[in-house]
């Protein structure tokens, strides 16, 4: 029976491989890391390769191509993952243009209408043919009518039949990484099976415009005090599962440099804004875009940062923060045995290895940081040697970590663009010591102390029912016989439970305030 479930599967992934064997894409993988089951199949792949293929790094992107939208999809997601292929590869699929044909015109009137159930030409008084047209959707510029208040708008629209084509692609992806999994002990330790349910997740979520809708808010909430940088405002009660619509943004792209320099914008500071804006949006919110090409930037007439397309975002929690935090600033004053120690208390690598050693290792990562000159030093290649580093002290792959990591390359890439001189880490020391300083410092400490004695006084609060709670299991579980002494009268709490609960309370604080 198992057989028949996963043989479409099988036969789909047969046709992939296929293509990706005439295009080439197996003449760059070693068969070392072929598992000796699927060494046949991929030597059989491996020969089917026509002739003038083009260059290693042509041949995937063109390869995904062919093979549709999930596929660009997944060599999109596998760019932000140099863990899971390498960084060599993930900058070739970087490459990976998400461009598909628009559909018509008349096909998106009709899903506007349906969506919002109500004629288009109450809603807009202008709609264009599409001006950019992805796997998932395209995008439209619209007038809304003088009753709507008359400005320009971005209206984004699913495209039609997308689901279910990626229903199925994302299904037969996941049957190929259990079975890698089962088989392999570095896909185990590369998690490929998470990997894909990521994705799977990613684009579930992308394919429900309410909720980029919400992202995009949420990002324009925690920008909006910020000088420098801002998001479009969404209009809500325009937007329905596959139709978003937002505020038309007339800016310079940022990829048209020379329009910038005509423009007569500061370039090198756009530049230490792009990634002082991305690290103030990682530490400060913990909530940061997570796909900033330069594609999805522009330069508005005040000189701003403006992001649009809020598809892909990365969240981090305050202990993720606060790692960053670490990382970053130990890099940066050379305080190697410091974030070593941060990987250990974070738990991200196994206590049976040894710190000093870790220690030594992050060493041979950031000498060469401080060795070269602010153009030579490449995050790519950081990056390199941090993947390799990791899988050799066993530490697993954490995917949160990962796509910021790969968002901080991105980002330096556009920052190096608009200047060659630019110094990363120089750049990122003011705003990663503020948010230490903040957080970490008495500030912060007397901010946790806070949180703490909350907590505590929460969980005394709650004291009396989770006791009642207790005592009614006890008598429930002796039969009616004796209870567990003492019990609560109402609302009041005994003291001889409460003051060990003021006293552990205490205690949290002191510690908290060391």
């Amino acid at each position: 029976m198992n057989l028949f479930v996963g043989l479409p599967h099988v036969l789909r992934l047969i046709r992939a491989g296929f293509i990706l064997g005439r295009e080439g894409v197996f003449l760059d993988v070693d068969p070392g890391m072929i598992p000796p089951t699927a060494q046949p199949l991929f030597y059989l792949f491996r020969r089917l390769a026509r002739s003038g293929v083009g260059r290693d790094g042509e041949r995937l992107p063109r390869a995904m191509a062919r093979l549709g939208p999930s596929y660009v999809k997944l060599g999109q997601f596998l760019a932000t993952r140099p863990d899971v292929v390498g960084v060599r590869t993930a900058r070739s699929l970087e490459k990976l243009q998400d461009r598909m044909a628009p559909f018509s015109r008349a096909g998106a009137v009709a899903i506007v209408e349906r969506s919002l159930g109500q004629p288009i030409g109450d809603v807009f008084a202008e709609f264009s043919d599409p001006v950019a047209a992805a796997s998932i959707a395209q995008v439209h510029k619209a007038r809304r009518t003088q009753a709507g208040g008359g400005q320009q708008v971005a209206v984004k629209i699913l495209r039609p039949g997308v689901e279910a084509r990626f229903r199925r692609d994302l299904g037969d992806m996941l049957f190929a990484s259990r079975l890698a999994e089962r088989s392999s002990s570095e896909a185990r330790r590369l998690r490929l099976v998470e990997v894909v349910e990521t994705l799977a997740r990613g684009v579930r979520l992308e394919m429900d415009f309410r909720l980029e809708a919400a992202a995009a808010s949420e990002f324009a909430d925690n920008t909006k005090d910020d000088t420098d940088f801002r998001a479009p405002t969404v209009d809500w009660n325009l937007t329905a599962r596959d139709v978003l619509v937002t505020e038309w943004i007339d800016g310079t792209p940022m990829s048209d440099l020379a329009a910038l320099r005509d423009a007569e914008f500061d370039l090198p500071r756009l530049g230490r804004n792009i990634i002082q804006s991305f690290l103030r949006h990682a530490l400060r919110d913990g909530f940061f875009h997570a796909d900033m090409h330069q594609g999805n930037l522009f330069v508005d007439p005040k000189g701003r940062i403006v992001a649009v397309d809020f598809g892909i975002m990365g969240r981090l929690n305050q202990a993720e923060r606060r790692f960053l935090a670490e990382i970053l600033y130990g890099f940066i004053v050379k305080d190697y045995r410091r974030v070593a120690q941060v990987h250990f208390d974070a738990g991200y690598v196994p206590k049976t290895q040894s710190v000093d050693e870790f220690a030594q290792a992050i060493r041979a990562v950031g000498e060469p940081i401080h060795s070269r000159t602010a153009d030579q030093i490449s995050m790519a290649k950081v990056l390199t040697l941090l993947f390799e580093i990791t899988a050799l002290f066993d530490m697993s792959t954490r995917t949160e970590l990962v796509l910021l990591q790969k968002t901080m390359v991105v980002v330096e890439g556009v920052g190096r663009t608009l200047d060659p001189a630019l110094d990363m880490w120089k750049t990122a020391e003011p705003v990663v010591r503020s948010w230490i300083e903040d957080n970490l410092g008495p500030a912060g400490k007397m901010r946790d102390a806070g949180d703490t004695f909350n907590a505590a006084i929460q969980a005394i609060a709650r004291a009396p029912q989770m006791f009642e709670r207790i005592d009614a299991l006890s008598e429930r579980l002796s039969g009616g016989g004796s209870r567990i002494e003492p019990h609560f009268s109402g609302a009041r709490v005994s003291p001889w439970i409460a003051a060990p609960l003021w006293l552990l309370a205490a205690a949290a604080l002191v510690a908290v305030l060391k």
